[in-house]
């Protein structure tokens, strides 16, 4: 399973965060994940207590928010809400779309204890 790898890489950028802060704790960790990220949010919620064991963030939530696929037509211009195997426009029903977002990663927020 690769999300105990990207868990591992997240807790890298939280750990360094939390040395130049010169936080003792990680209390929160809030991730925003779209629906081609290349990640299922519920196995990161399982690799997460491996993955942070050991660590200032050993004790911390992890809180996962789903992001919305969004396209925008290129024949009427409308930017819509899509599902991740029908990329169409929501306005005119249009194939020729584009991603606006819903492949992303986002390390959104970190709550530190100092």
């Amino acid at each position: 399973m690769h999300e105990l790898s990207v868990c591992q890489a997240m807790l890298t950028q939280v750990t360094n965060l939390a040395r130049e802060q010169r936080a003792n704790t990680v209390h929160k960790i809030v991730l925003r994940v779209g629906p081609l990220a290349g990640v299922e949010p519920g196995l990161l919620l399982q690799a997460f207590p491996l993955a942070s064991a050991g660590t200032l963030a050993e004790t911390a939530e992890l809180v996962i928010e789903e992001l919305p696929l969004r396209v925008r037509c290129e024949t009427c211009g409308a930017e819509s809400v899509a599902r991740p195997n029908r990329l169409v426009c929501g306005a005119c029903g249009d194939w020729h779309t584009r991603l606006v977002s819903g492949d992303e990663m986002l390390l959104a927020s970190v709550e530190l204890e100092t």
